[in-house]
């Protein structure tokens, strides 16, 4: 119980990072392209998280930690195929969002967590008809809270649905690997390094980086690539390791709530009676599916009691 309440906080701070750290994310784009602003903010991800595991390492030698119980093999395979496929996610979206509107963006990408339970039931999952209930309240929420005009399929919002499906299946590469006793902190770093380079290779095909444009950039991307990446990411991959990939989907669903309220806050937008309602329902969902999850755990512990 105590591993499944830490897990959920660690993804409720991930999506509350996101969600602040969107703010950051649209200023950048005004000085550099997707490509450029993906690149620098990943590798600067993957740094981060160099001190971190070498910290890690030593005071698990300083408390006379025995051999350590992680596959190297598996945490490598964990990080590059996370890598590939965040690369791919993130790329789609951020080359979305600049023929779509933000609304329009941010329901677009909500829909992984509509996408994870339906490619999960394709690998042999079973779905409690109730939790589908959850992800119906949150898609109205999502709809109320992003959606500003009439919508239609565009360019950017093909981009940013397709972008959304990688989302969801990079949820199930991590949920995969967590099982196979890997690190989580280096399968970040990994993970970002390998994204971090290919998007690297893509910004030098298909922009030309201004160094100028990047160091005007740079608070952004130093928050986006600090908060964002190196600690958004790697706690929802720790998180993940005591949440089922469903609530995961929906704890995390929760970035575009704390973006709308980020916005309040920083840019001193204003929340509708629309948009408020919509946050309402959203929350409301995450606590019911959180609550179903704790009954459904606490059947199976009284079962294996007995």
């Amino acid at each position: 119980m105590i591993k499944k309440f830490k897990g959920s906080i660690m993804l409720l701070m991930t999506s509350l990072i996101w969600g602040t750290a969107f703010v950051a994310q649209s200023e950048g784009m005004n000085y550099v392209g997707p490509f450029t602003y993906n690149a620098m903010r990943t590798l600067l991800g993957g740094i981060v998280l160099i001190p971190v595991i070498m910290l890690f390492r030593f005071l698990d030698r300083k408390s006379g930690g025995g051999k350590s119980e992680y596959s190297l093999k598996n945490t490598v395979a964990g990080g590059i195929c996370c890598g590939a496929v965040l690369f791919i996610a993130s790329s789609l979206q951020q080359a979305g969002i600049v023929y779509t509107t933000a609304g329009k963006a941010g329901f677009v990408t909500a829909l992984y967590i509509v996408i994870v339970p339906v490619i999960g039931i394709f690998l042999h999952r079973k779905m409690p008809l109730k939790m589908w209930l959850f992800i119906a309240v949150a898609l109205a929420g999502f709809w109320l809270l992003c959606i500003k005009d009439n919508f239609s399929i565009s360019s950017g919002d093909m981009l940013v649905f397709i972008g959304a499906v990688f989302f969801a299946v990079h949820i199930i590469v991590i949920d995969h690997f967590n099982k196979m006793e890997t690190d989580g902190v280096l399968m970040s770093c990994i993970q970002f390094f390998t994204a971090g380079l290919l998007m690297l290779i893509c910004m030098f095909i298909f922009e030309k980086p201004v160094i100028s444009d990047i160091c005007d950039a740079g608070g952004t991307i130093l928050y986006a690539g600090i908060m964002s990446c190196g600690a958004a990411y790697t706690l929802q991959i720790l998180g993940q390791k005591y949440t089922n990939p469903t609530l995961a989907t929906l704890l995390m669903s929760l970035e575009s709530v704390f973006a709308a309220l980020s916005g309040w806050l920083i840019l001193n937008e204003r929340l509708s009676a629309k948009e408020f309602f919509g946050c309402v329902l959203i929350f409301a969902a995450v606590i019911l599916a959180q609550l179903a999850g704790t009954d459904k755990q606490q059947t199976e512990m009284n079962g294996e009691l007995k």
